[in-house]
């Protein structure tokens, strides 16, 4: 058997970053040879996986890319169990390096097919191999969740803790504008569900319109008056019902989000707004 000698190990953590122990037993394993070791090392994940594979990814982070000129945008959700993880430098590192493949690669429909891609920063590994490091040594459950990238014009956001993320798409020219990203932020602040009445549940909007039809005959008023009565009292229950476009601007509510966008030259197409772990 080889000899392992201290520097043999602390040469190999300096490679690795893991435990001392682990580099020794590693080296040992591999009868001092430094490649066969690293193997072994990295291999070691799946032990990890499996023991913790049952345990809840409750923190994590939303990271978010979006291209310089707003054409595209991407985003990523990367879960793991416990808040210290969740603010680990290398772990928001990889959670940066997939939204920034995933913007910038050949596209990917689940997260497996974007872990199977290259690492932008890590020459000649890819994403998987950069998600097996970090869970070797952070030794803690790690699940890309879910991916997401949409076509421009597009802006994003990220709140602070980084457990709220939005991706807004508009129709217009200039996709730079910053009062996309103001959208946004909005989205992040006020939580709309839809983009345009048009998209709640028909049959509950009609339900809705019936009633109030209802209560404005009841007051014996023309047709024509009810009508009007009934078309105001509903954007009450689009405010209600969270629809984006009709919601007073956050950072001007004498207009609507429909009303600042138009001054812009733009038309609000859709968004993406994901909560941590729901």
């Amino acid at each position: 058997m080889a000899e392992i000698t201290a520097a043999a190990v602390k040469a190999l953590r300096d490679l690795t970053d893991l435990p001392m122990m682990e580099c020794k037993k590693a080296l040992v394993e591999a009868n001092g040879d430094q490649e066969k070791a690293i193997e072994i090392l990295r291999s070691s994940f799946r032990k990890v996986q499996l023991k913790r594979a049952d345990n809840p990814t409750t923190e994590g982070v939303i990271a978010i890319a979006i291209k310089d000129d707003g054409s595209e945008g991407a985003m990523i959700e990367l879960q793991c169990e416990t808040a210290p993880v969740a603010s680990n430098e290398e772990f928001q590192a990889l959670a940066d390096q997939c939204a920034r493949q995933l913007l910038h690669g050949p596209g990917a429909a689940t997260p497996e097919e974007l872990l199977a891609q290259p690492a932008p920063d890590r020459e000649g590994m890819t994403l998987q191999q950069v998600y097996e490091e970090t869970l070797n040594k952070i030794r803690e459950k790690i699940v890309l969740a879910r991916i997401v990238r949409v076509e421009g014009p597009v802006a994003g956001y990220v709140h602070h803790d980084k457990k709220i993320g939005v991706l807004f798409q508009a129709s217009g020219e200039n996709a730079t504008d910053p009062i996309l990203r103001d959208v946004a932020m909005h989205i992040a602040a006020l939580k709309p569900t839809v983009t345009y009445p048009e998209e709640l549940d028909a049959e509950k909007v009609q339900k809705e319109r019936d009633r109030l039809a209802a209560e404005a005959k009841a007051t014996g008023k023309p047709d024509n008056i009810i009508e009007k009565m009934v078309e105001g009292r509903m954007k009450n229950f689009y405010l209600a019902e969270g629809v984006l476009v009709l919601q007073p601007f956050a950072k001007d509510d004498t207009k609507t989000v429909r009303q600042v966008l138009a001054e812009h030259g733009f038309k609000a197409v859709g968004f993406v707004r994901w909560v941590l772990g729901t």
